[in-house]
């Protein structure tokens, strides 16, 4: 007799009772999170823990305000999120696991414009780059931690990177912080499905750093790494990565967790991501381009398109 685990499960929940694909960036949901969780706890699919092999979906940074039409809006990221949740949902008995991260910031941030003024006390347009030559002649004052903030630039300088002046976005407790609204009720209802608590990687709140990867940040005093994430990705079989923005915080996200493994291309060689469910903030599409291409050829992480993978 068969346990109560069908070995080819057919779930009675469609997609379109998960995702309402016209509702993707928009702050209203039609879908009652209630009543959503309790089709999942419905469905008679086998727990993630009696899977073999394990599979992670990180899922970078798919919040409100980087959606099209957010604070920080990226030109293309409701398509992905489209996709990327019918992704979830083609593959839900497959996929074991579901991280998000999310950028969690406060108004008085070094990377926000409220953080610096010019000599008429004039606040950074959004997109401002902001150099040690520029705090050192006197161009952008610093209002909050002077000297830590004069050191930052100079010491973030020294990696070759520069800070640049974001607008507000994904404020702790505003809308524009929270996951977005159908990704949201896709990876529950997996959570609720699959028995397996989506994990949360909370980044982005030190003041006084910009933190695009969810590693660690672009440059800190106390050199913080996430060592409790890593540890826990070493043990997944395969991990999936997409998300927002491509150019910089999935970017980041793979670089920091490539430079960690590098000695192991046993753990880089499992990494997959999602080419078609992430998109660029707009003037370093090139770039990012040339970065995922010597990230693929330095640690064989492999590139595909949503559609054509089938997990296994």
């Amino acid at each position: 007799m068969p346990g109560p685990f069908s070995e080819v499960s057919v779930m009675k929940t469609k997609y379109e009772d998960i995702v309402r694909g016209q509702y993707v960036g928009k702050s209203e949901n039609p879908v009652l999170m209630n009543d959503l969780l309790a089709m999942a706890c419905g469905e008679q699919t086998a727990p993630s823990s009696e899977s073999g092999e394990k599979i992670l979906l990180l899922a970078i940074d798919i919040q409100q305000d980087f959606m099209d039409n957010g604070a920080l809006g990226v030109p293309g990221a409701i398509e992905d999120v489209r996709r990327l949740t019918r992704f979830i949902y083609d593959n839900i008995e497959k996929i074991t696991d579901i991280a998000v991260s999310l950028d969690t910031h406060d108004p008085f941030q070094i990377f926000h414009p409220c953080w610096w003024v010019d000599a008429k006390g004039d606040n950074p347009p959004p997109f401002t780059a902001i150099t040690a030559g520029d705090v050192a002649a006197g161009k952008w004052r610093a209002t909050q931690k002077p000297v830590k903030s004069r050191e930052y630039v100079e010491n973030l300088e020294k990696t070759g990177k520069v800070l640049v002046i974001w607008p507000y976005h994904c404020l702790l407790g505003t809308t524009g912080c929270a996951l977005e609204n159908q990704f949201a009720n896709m990876a529950y209802f997996h959570s609720a499905l699959r028995k397996s608590p989506a994990i949360k990687v909370i980044k982005g709140q030190d003041p006084l750093s910009e933190m695009y990867g969810v590693i660690k940040p672009e440059y800190s005093a106390d050199e913080y790494v996430n060592t409790e994430f890593l540890k826990r990705l070493e043990r997944f079989d395969r991990i999936i990565i997409a998300g927002e923005a491509k150019s910089h915080c999935v970017l980041s996200s793979v670089a920091q967790i490539c430079g960690h493994f590098e000695d192991r291309p046993e753990v880089t060689g499992r990494i997959v991501i999602l080419e078609d469910c992430m998109s660029s903030i707009p003037g370093f599409e090139e770039a990012t381009e040339e970065a995922f291409s010597g990230l693929k050829k330095r640690y064989g992480v492999d590139l595909v398109k949503s559609e054509g993978l089938k997990l296994g």
